[in-house]
């Protein structure tokens, strides 16, 4: 048995949940850094499909930056928010990488993805399903048991 078993649905999860929180963390630093412009493309002719997607971001975008700035949160915060996004996805990743690296180690790794899933909602949480499925990855790592420890119990 020279071959390692690693917990790879976790590992998945939880890479992906990564790249969501620290994608979501750059794009509100972005966001709030330039003052929270929203796109406008215009109605018409072939351009209007694309308007209107990037508009539906700049709609969820602004309905977040109107939400944050009714409950008196201002910009200068949201920026330290999108940070906190950035380093958490980071983390995330890491967690997910030494999670597959070292598997031994499936408690620690996942009480990390867990714990850095959980503080990335302040960023947004990588459009919150990236939180979501760091919290699943997390969870699955902590449940996670090699075989060869199962069959010989």
């Amino acid at each position: 048995m020279s071959q390692h078993e690693t917990p790879t649905t976790a590992f998945i999860l939880s890479l992906i949940a990564g790249v969501l929180i620290l994608l979501s963390g750059i794009l509100t630093s972005v966001w709030f850094m330039n003052g929270g412009y929203s796109f406008n493309y215009g109605n018409g002719g072939m351009m209007n499909g694309y308007g209107g997607m990037m508009g539906g971001f700049s709609g969820m975008m602004t309905g977040y930056q109107n939400m944050m700035s009714g409950l008196g949160v201002h910009s200068s915060y949201m920026t330290g928010f999108s940070i906190i996004g950035l380093i958490a996805g980071i983390l995330v990743m890491i967690g997910a990488i030494m999670l597959n690296a070292r598997p031994s180690e499936h408690t620690t790794w996942g009480a990390v993805i867990i714990a850095f899933s959980v503080i990335s909602f302040l960023g947004m949480g990588g459009f919150w399903i990236g939180a979501l499925l760091g919290i699943a990855g997390g969870a699955v790592a902590l449940a996670w048991r090699p075989r060869s420890a199962t069959n010989q119990a």
